[in-house]
């Protein structure tokens, strides 16, 4: 009798997780991040929403302990940023190539500590080449898992790009 109850019970629960996942399902849109351990919210706040959007993705997968998502959100908002930047100044043209589509990753970079329209500080200018590596070691490495040390060795130049970026991009 006991062993019959225990799997009634089982497959009740069984069936109601079934009814659950199905009935209550995440939010269609990007849920706020509880913390801010990667990217202060006050510094993208009120700059475009697609960048507080990243924002707290980047910041929700590290607190999740999802460190490939981190990285590679952080790679995404960077090149949102670098881009940003341009379109500020009007020059978005230097970084397309002939058919008008924007240049990767690194030939932004390239083109960004190059620009001379505005200085990048030296720290910034030494940790855009790491945060794209560590982004597109998470993207592209088969073999590659990011750790959480590996983003919180550079959680304070996170923190100098994006301020920097956002100036330069005038968000901010």
């Amino acid at each position: 009798m006991q062993n019959f109850l225990i799997n009634e019970a089982t497959q009740l629960a069984g069936a109601l997780q079934q009814s659950i996942n199905e009935t209550i399902k995440p939010p269609s849109e990007i849920a706020p991040s509880r913390d801010e351990p990667v990217i202060y919210m006050a510094l993208v706040r009120g700059t475009r929403g697609y960048i507080e959007r990243v924002s707290h993705q980047i910041n929700g997968s590290y607190t999740n302990g999802w460190y490939d998502a981190c990285t590679v959100m952080l790679r995404r908002l960077l090149e949102t940023l670098i881009i940003e930047c341009y379109e500020a100044h009007k020059i978005e043209d230097r970084i397309k190539d002939s058919k008008g589509n924007f240049l990767f990753l690194k030939d932004l970079i390239d083109r960004m500590l190059e620009e001379s329209i505005w200085t990048i500080g030296r720290n910034v200018r030494s940790t855009l080449p790491k945060l794209k590596d560590i982004g597109d070691k998470s993207a592209h490495s088969r073999r590659y898992n990011a750790h959480r040390e590996d983003i919180d060795k550079v959680l304070k130049d996170i923190r100098d790009v994006v301020q920097e970026l956002l100036v330069l991009a005038k968000l901010k």
